[in-house]
């Protein structure tokens, strides 16, 4: 049963560092600055992230051992997210992209 569960979620980090990796290419057609960095070929862990505009920063990390958001302005930590809820803010952020919306019109993403 764990190694099946290990085998699982080493497929789940690998799909969200795929979709970070397309969600940055989106982000940066749209006039976004976004980047989305991986190390190696395994796609074990991705670093993203990407500049809302007004010094509004946001960081995405996904990893073996973890998941987090954190969310920054004018170099202060806003909030910071883990796990399920880091990645439903992920969501938001896809949301902007979905509706299309402009980067000086995307206030805040939380």
């Amino acid at each position: 049963m764990f190694v099946r569960l290990a085998d699982q979620h080493r497929q789940f980090v690998q799909d969200l560092v795929l979709s970070l990796k397309a969600l940055a290419v989106v982000l940066e057609k749209r006039g976004y600055l976004a980047s989305c960095y991986t190390c190696g070929d395994e796609l074990n862990s991705a670093s993203f992230m990407v500049s809302l505009g007004g010094d509004h920063l946001i960081r995405f990390l996904v990893s073996d051992y973890g998941i987090t958001w954190t969310e920054m302005r004018d170099d202060r930590e806003l909030m910071k997210l883990e796990g399920a809820e880091a990645i439903s803010q992920l969501q938001e952020l896809a949301n902007i992209i979905k509706y299309q919306v402009s980067p000086a019109e995307a206030k805040v993403v939380a």
